[in-house]
């Protein structure tokens, strides 16, 4: 997919990745590794489409990103791609249920309350449907955030250093939940990070060294 991102900064320019390209197969989890600054925050955001490359091109579900518009890109999303933040993303004026509930309602789809109340439930907050995101724990809210990436079956899942706002003991808990889902539904996920340890959970690494792979791929 020969992905490069450039940006200009005042004279120069500058590269944040360079020529990286590798494939992903259907339900295979991988992770993206590299120090901060190596450019693993910019890849995922252009493999999920929502930043524009210099070069190159990703396909999901053999549909080119970059050959939609923006709209088109958003339709696609909605329909195929779950995301799991550090920063969870939650809406604060919304309850866990209202949070989960919201891409099946921006989706038009039936059954919105009783399908979300099932997901938190499964992700053990059947008790706290009704909280609101700051009555929560970090580690709940990531655990709505868990819920609201997979209420819609999504085919891909981009996780960004899902831990990383979480202390080590919920972070475990956090990442077995993440993993267990991902077996259930037979997910695609990739996965950010900078956790070796993390990584090993995948079928197989990506290490960004300064923009590029580092693993020949």
């Amino acid at each position: 997919m020969g992905l490069s991102k450039q940006v200009e900064t005042g004279d120069a320019r500058l590269t944040i990745l360079d020529n990286v390209t590798f494939d992903i197969a259907e339900g295979e989890a991988v992770a993206v590794l590299g120090a901060s600054g190596s450019g693993k925050s910019t890849l995922l955001g252009l493999l999920a489409g929502l930043d524009t490359p210099t070069a190159g091109v990703v396909s999901i579900a053999n549909t080119d990103l970059f050959e939609l518009d923006e709209d088109g890109r958003a339709v696609l999303r909605s329909q195929l791609v779950g995301f799991v933040f550090q920063s969870f993303q939650l809406l604060p004026a919304l309850t866990a249920l209202e949070n989960v509930m919201l891409p099946l309602e921006l989706a038009g789809a039936g059954g919105a309350q009783v399908t979300a109340q099932a997901m938190l439930e499964r992700v053990g907050l059947g008790a706290r449907v009704r909280h609101y995101p700051k009555q929560l724990s970090g580690g709940e809210q990531q655990r709505v955030a868990i819920a609201r990436a997979f209420v819609r079956e999504p085919r891909v899942l981009f996780a960004d250093e899902p831990t990383g706002n979480l202390d080590s003991a919920t972070g475990a808990q956090i990442i077995d939940l993440m993993f267990e889902l991902n077996r259930e539904r037979n997910t695609t996920l990739v996965l950010v990070t900078h956790d070796e340890a993390m990584s090993r959970r995948c079928a197989r690494a990506l290490r960004l060294i300064a923009g590029r792979l580092s693993n020949g791929e």
